[in-house]
C-alpha cells in the first residue's frame, strides 16, 4: 500500500482554510513537494422573492425595453459590489429576519448584508437610497471581490 505523501490531516485543514475564506484554491510547496487544494463555488441561489411566480423565468412584454437590466449585473448602475472575498450573511443572526427583501425601500447608509472575511463581520451599507430590486447571493455564500450582491432601483 502506498502511503500519501502529505498527511490527510494536513489536507482536511487546508480544505477548511477554504471553507472558511471563501476562496476558491490554496496551493502549498516545500522543498521538492506540491499539493494544491481547489474547490468549485457553490452556484448562487436565485431567492425565492426574485423568482417569478410558478418558478419559470419572466418573459419581457412586447414593449418593454430589452435593455432594463443589464446582461451582466455587475455594470447595472444601481449594483452594489462586494468590496472584499469572503462570506455573505443576508442576516443578523440565524433565525433573524433579513436586512432587506426585494421590494423593500433603503436609505443611504442602511445596512444590506454583512460579509464575514477572517472571522470579522464587515456591514455592507447602501451607497444610495433606493428600492431593492434583487438579491444575487445567497446566505451563507461566498463571495469575491467586485462581485455584484444586489441592485438597488
Amino acid at each position: 500500500m502506498s502511503e500519501l505523501p502529505f498527511d490527510p490531516a494536513a489536507i482536511r485543514l487546508l480544505a477548511a482554510i477554504l471553507g472558511e475564506t471563501g476562496l476558491t484554491e490554496i496551493e502549498i510547496a516545500e522543498q521538492d513537494r506540491r499539493i494544491r487544494i481547489k474547490r468549485t463555488p457553490a452556484p448562487l441561489a436565485m431567492s425565492a422573492a426574485a423568482a417569478p411566480a410558478g418558478g419559470l423565468p419572466a418573459i419581457p412584454a412586447a414593449g418593454d425595453a430589452p435593455a432594463a437590466l443589464p446582461d451582466d449585473p455587475a455594470k447595472h448602475p444601481g449594483a452594489v459590489l462586494s468590496p472584499m472575498v469572503g462570506v455573505a450573511y443576508l442576516a443578523p443572526e440565524p433565525g433573524a429576519p433579513n436586512f432587506v427583501t426585494v421590494g423593500q425601500a433603503v436609505e443611504a447608509g442602511q445596512t444590506l448584508l454583512l460579509i464575514e472575511a477572517m472571522k470579522t463581520f464587515n456591514q455592507i451599507k447602501a451607497p444610495k437610497a433606493g428600492t431593492v430590486s434583487r438579491i444575487l447571493v445567497a446566505a451563507g455564500a461566498p463571495v469575491e471581490f467586485g462581485e455584484p450582491l444586489l441592485i438597488l432601483a
